[in-house]
């Protein structure tokens, strides 16, 4: 499916995008506070809080962080929370490879400054708003683990809960939903006894810009762990798929 792109590879190549455990705490963590200020700090009322805590333990997160995390977002800790606000932002990458950008921040004009910088320096830019946009549909996400089911059962599981589509990818399968069908087919499939080790909303390409210059390729990889680096960025999405031999450079 489109939506699968050869980024996933880099991914895995380059690692978590070079992420710092602190860093990817820091994220994580003002994810569950937005989700705790959005819906309220029971997850067992709020998916979104409850998707949040699972990527969080996924990562071995510690409870303490996750707990704080949520009295920030409710008020029980500060007043902090109520300034973060999200925000989407569109982009280029060399080689007209498309970015959107989901960040979660307290000062937008910092913000939307740092990104430029960041563009700026990757040789990429800041696009209009709907000029990448129309190219990604908004989608809900769920990632099983392979070892964990068999591949026939789970696509009659998926099938049952309303889910989309599922693909297999490496070491998981990809199941994707509707956007706002995502916790419900996550709460089902959960109800099933599958095991998801993470389920959130994305952007999926509706096309992809195959990259076939090694060095473009470089340069729209550095962009990527460039913005990913930025504290206030939560997310970057792409339809980069680089070709095999662009690959090839890149794990060189």
């Amino acid at each position: 499916m489109a939506g699968h792109s050869k980024w996933s590879k880099v991914k895995h190549i380059k690692g978590p995008l070079d992420q710092k455990r602190g860093q990817l705490f820091s994220k994580l963590a003002k994810e569950i506070t937005v989700a705790a200020k959005m819906g309220g700090g029971d997850p067992g009322g709020n998916p979104r809080l409850r998707s949040a805590i699972l990527a969080a333990r996924a990562q071995s997160m510690p409870n303490d962080n996750i707990d704080r995390a949520i009295k920030r977002g409710t008020g029980a800790e500060g007043t902090e929370a109520s300034n973060i606000e999200e925000s989407v932002y569109e982009a280029y990458a060399p080689g007209g490879v498309a970015l959107i950008v989901e960040v979660a921040t307290d000062n937008r004009n910092r913000t939307a400054a740092d990104l430029r910088l960041i563009l700026t320096k990757n040789h990429g830019n800041l696009a209009s708003p709907g000029a990448v946009s129309y190219m990604f549909h908004r989608k809900g996400r769920v990632t099983v683990p392979t070892t964990t089911i068999q591949e026939e059962r789970l696509f009659d599981l998926v099938i049952e809960a309303g889910g989309e589509e599922m693909a297999r990818e490496d070491e998981h399968y990809i199941i994707t939903t509707a956007p706002d069908q995502l916790y419900a087919v996550a709460e089902t499939l959960k109800n099933k006894g599958v095991q998801a080790d993470s389920q959130k909303l994305t952007f999926v390409p509706e096309t992809q810009v195959t990259v076939t210059d090694p060095t473009v390729a470089t340069q729209v990889v550095r962009l990527i762990e460039a913005l990913d680096d930025s504290d206030d960025v939560q997310h970057v999405h792409t339809n980069f798929a680089p070709t095999e031999e662009a690959l090839a450079q890149l794990s060189a």
